[in-house]
């Protein structure tokens, strides 16, 4: 698995904890930002970053930003993108299984490290499950491609 990381200046430290999360669990990734805590425009991170993703160049990306808010309406501008904005650990679980989500949002104003951690690891170790569900998601997909 391959993944793309990035937030805007509110979510920079978050965003370290699930790099070193990454680290400990061997997942490939890369950084795409931002290196300040100073004001930045969350667009310039999360659409780059959702290309990426939607084009195969990694497999899945999260997003951090200060309530994870713009980062998840940005990212799920771009086609075939499927961002899950998730402050708990039933909807990571969940948005993995039911809806095939290929990115994360959080937002470090609104949940600590420890959490984001948690939430990180299970929406990163959780499987789609397919069945009834691929139906709901072939949906999405279909309108997309109008």
């Amino acid at each position: 698995m391959k993944v793309a990381i990035a937030s805007d200046h509110g979510g920079v430290n978050i965003r370290e904890e699930i790099k070193d999360l990454m680290k400990e669990m061997g997942i490939e990734f890369e950084d795409f930002g931002c290196e300040c805590e100073t004001s930045v425009d969350y667009p310039d991170y999360a659409l780059p970053v959702a290309e990426k993703v939607a084009n195969g160049e990694f497999d899945k990306g999260i997003l951090i930003c200060g309530t994870g808010i713009g980062m998840s309406i940005a990212a799920n501008k771009v086609k075939g993108i499927r961002c899950a904005l998730v402050h708990d650990l039933f909807s990571a679980k969940a948005t993995r299984e039911h809806n095939d989500s290929n990115m994360l949002a959080m937002g470090e104003r609104v949940i600590g490290p420890g959490l984001a951690r948690e939430i990180a690891k299970v929406w990163l170790t959780t499987d789609y499950e397919g069945g009834r569900h691929e139906n709901r998601v072939g949906k999405i997909k279909e309108y997309e491609n109008k």
